[in-house]
């Protein structure tokens, strides 16, 4: 497995990559068969750290968790722990369920924008309706199920996550309901 480990505006010595890699193995190794990279980033957040961790599965699928703390490594144990929770649950799904991937997950290319908010744009009056775009960047679609599609989106902490349908071969969305429930819009 990759580790890419870095520090934002914070210097991370060796002794914290060697207890982030070694530590994650471990985490990792029992519920993941064949994980491709890791992208561990340390932050501050006022007085506190904040661990930021990104894992990628050989079926396609990501896990992803933050945790806080006042010590960097109390942070880096709150996030592994959060991170070896959500595989667990991953591995525990898959097995119910009887299925294995035996293909990892098709991407497409799409594109994303970030539109300015009404707040920056309220202080004066727009010349045409049209949103101004912040930001352009490239995202990928998955080809999943739609079970597969409610796991990524929980394992990812994404309040919504669109998707091709393998079935159907059409986009659809899933996404969190404010009842708690989850919402699945097929066109």
């Amino acid at each position: 497995m990759r580790y890419q480990i870095s520090g934002k505006q914070i210097d991370i010595g060796e002794a914290l990559q060697t207890h982030v890699q070694t530590e994650l193995n471990e985490a990792v190794k029992k519920y993941a068969e064949r994980p491709t990279d890791a992208n561990v980033v340390f932050s501050r957040s006022a007085h506190e750290y904040v661990c930021e961790t990104t894992i990628h599965l050989s079926t396609g699928l990501t896990a992803q968790a933050k945790a806080h703390a006042n010590e960097i490594y109390a942070a880096f144990e709150g996030c592994c722990d959060k991170m070896e929770t959500q595989l667990r649950r991953y591995k525990r799904r898959l097995k119910d369920h009887h299925k294995d991937r035996s293909e990892p997950v098709e991407l497409f290319g799409a594109a994303s924008y970030i539109l300015a908010s009404e707040e920056q744009t309220e202080e004066t009056e727009p010349e045409s309706l049209q949103p101004i775009i912040v930001a352009e960047m490239e995202t990928k679609i998955p080809s999943l199920t739609v079970g597969e599609a409610v796991m990524q989106m929980e394992l990812a902490g994404a309040p919504v996550l669109i998707f091709r349908n393998e079935k159907k071969d059409g986009l659809n969305v899933v996404y969190r309901r404010e009842d708690g429930n989850i919402g699945w819009i097929d066109p």
